[in-house]
């Protein structure tokens, strides 16, 4: 079968679906549409329409894209349309996640799979919280236990929800950490030795007054004697007059 022909059968399933449609689901959804031909499609070919689907839908002048997201292929609307898409949906896509809430998920993001004691141990308190309202919202799933640690302890791991939440594919497409602290890096301040070797005057130096030198001296009794110079010169010419 040609690629024109598929094409437009890729589109409108994943144009249907309710949830991302990966590569190998769009094969079998289009081959048993076609069952009645000897003629089967195949991966590599559902991949290629992806691709020039991709390419098609990235223009400027649709404001939707198909994107590989939450771990299939989906209709997403272009990010420039959010605050319209905002007016329509209203709170649905308002609501936002609590610092608390951020933390945690960003702490089993990276880390998966963790036990909530591990992530109270990063976070320094209490995530039952946390926890509960980011299952909730089924951005996160209990994955299992650890069998290795007392008590067997359940395990969470980010959701294919959370991958859709995001716009990311796999766990793999995350922010680097590396990246992320340096962006937060603040430069240094850059200082121009010329400015400390300048011979120009300092300012308002004429509103700095030194001190004249004093002298101490003792005298036989052993009192202590002071005398600014410019006085015990005066008192030296006059004891000695030319």
């Amino acid at each position: 079968m040609e690629l024109s022909a598929i094409i437009p059968h890729i589109e409108v399933l994943i144009f249907a679906s309710e949830k991302p449609l990966t590569g190998l689901e769009i094969v079998e959804l289009i081959n048993n549409a076609f069952g009645f031909m000897e003629e089967r499609i195949s991966l590599d070919q559902v991949e290629s329409c992806l691709e020039g689907i991709h390419e098609k839908y990235a223009s400027e002048f649709y404001p939707f894209e198909v994107k590989e997201s939450g771990g299939g292929w989906q209709f997403l609307t272009k990010k420039d349309f959010h605050k319209t898409i905002t007016q329509l949906n209203g709170d649905k896509f308002l609501k936002r996640l609590s610092n608390a809430a951020l933390e945690t998920l960003a702490i089993i993001a990276y880390k998966q799979p963790i036990t909530k004691g591990e992530i109270e141990s990063i976070r320094g308190v209490n995530s039952d919280y946390s926890v509960q309202k980011l299952l909730e919202k089924e951005l996160i799933i209990i994955a299992g236990r650890n069998e290795k640690m007392p008590g067997h302890p359940l395990v969470y791991t980010t959701s294919k929800n959370f991958m859709d939440y995001f716009g990311i594919n796999t766990t793999e497409d995350l922010p680097k950490i590396r990246e992320v602290l340096a962006e937060q890096l603040i430069e240094g301040t850059i200082i121009n030795p010329d400015d400390f070797t300048s011979n120009t005057e300092l300012p308002f130096e004429e509103e700095f007054i030194v001190e004249e030198e004093t002298v101490i001296t003792i005298t036989e009794e052993g009192e202590p004697l002071e005398k600014k110079e410019e006085q015990q010169a005066e008192e030296e010419s006059t004891s000695n007059p030319e």
